[in-house]
């Protein structure tokens, strides 16, 4: 084929992969940049979220939202919910997959029992813890009555119930972390375990030096994952408190939710959950950065 041949084929398949790409950028458009962009307008007004008439106002909701109190509290949560199901999820993970990573009789099962939480529904997880810690009527307080003991407030005390609803999380997806690690697991060469096991390695080095380093790829998925799905936390709080008592456990997600619907303030909503997009963009992307740099090849 001659050069004049080539260069018209690769024009032709470059064009052709153009027309093929135009459907999902009128997608990306529709369904994420214009809603983007039309939620950071609304940032700048007072629109209630029903009336057809709107006010600019500035950067007024930023300042408001700079200025509450209550906000403060909220990340705080929105943090605790990240980072403490991140790093015990990611725990958890790992430590099921080590373990049904070995020929053990009946892992297949294991596997999915860990695994099947991550298929429900968060809300329906969610209800279903509820109507497990509630004081009145709840399955763990029916024990405790008939031991003869206090019923104990578990969703009415806000330092316990964030770390309630953070273990919710965390049992819910440790089985999603599971998999990801086994998956990086059997990537690894077995050469290397022979060759620490012939030079007379503990399994404690072996770990720490074969296994977390060649694993890097899969914690970083795992720990980005995670984190974004802490700091996004929504179906699980709504189900369980609401974000009561008052502003106690609640995140970013469900106070944007509730100053829309509620407070009927869908300009206040739309400045929170922009800011929440920045605060898991950051985050997200130096995260990933950060551990992506750690990774080897192997």
């Amino acid at each position: 084929m001659s050069l004049r041949g080539r260069a018209s084929k690769i024009l032709n398949s470059t064009l052709a992969l153009d027309i093929l790409c135009i459907p999902v950028l009128f997608l990306l458009s529709f369904f994420i940049f214009y809603p983007f962009i039309r939620g950071l307008m609304i940032s700048f007004t007072n629109w209630d979220g029903f009336s057809q008439t709107k006010d600019w106002i500035g950067l007024d909701n930023y300042g408001r939202m700079l200025a509450d109190r209550n906000v403060g509290k909220i990340i705080g949560n929105t943090i605790i919910y990240a980072v403490g199901s991140t790093i015990f999820q990611n725990l958890l993970g790992l430590s099921f997959a080590v373990l049904l990573d070995k020929a053990i009789k009946g892992k297949n099962i294991a596997r999915a029992i860990i695994y099947m939480p991550v298929m429900v529904s968060g809300l329906i997880m969610g209800y279903i813890w509820y109507f497990l810690f509630q004081e009145d009527g709840g399955a763990i307080n029916e024990i405790i009555i008939a031991l003869g003991k206090q019923t104990v407030r578990f969703l009415s005390s806000g330092k316990l119930t964030v770390m309630l609803i953070t273990a919710v999380n965390v049992f819910q997806y440790c089985g999603m972390c599971m998999i990801i690690y086994l998956a990086g697991l059997q990537t690894i060469p077995k050469d290397y375990y022979e060759a620490a096991a012939i030079d007379g390695a503990k399994r404690t080095h072996i770990f720490r030096r074969i296994t977390l380093p060649l694993l890097m790829p899969s914690i970083t998925i795992n720990v980005v994952l995670n984190l974004i799905g802490g700091l996004k936390l929504f179906d699980v709080i709504i189900a369980m408190t609401n974000g009561g008592p008052g502003y106690m456990t609640q995140s970013l997600s469900t106070m944007m939710y509730q100053t829309y619907f509620a407070a009927k303030d869908a300009g206040y909503a739309a400045a929170i959950g922009n800011f929440m997009f920045v605060v898991i963009t950051i985050i997200g992307m130096s995260t990933l950065f950060t551990l992506r740099k750690r990774e080897v090849e192997y």
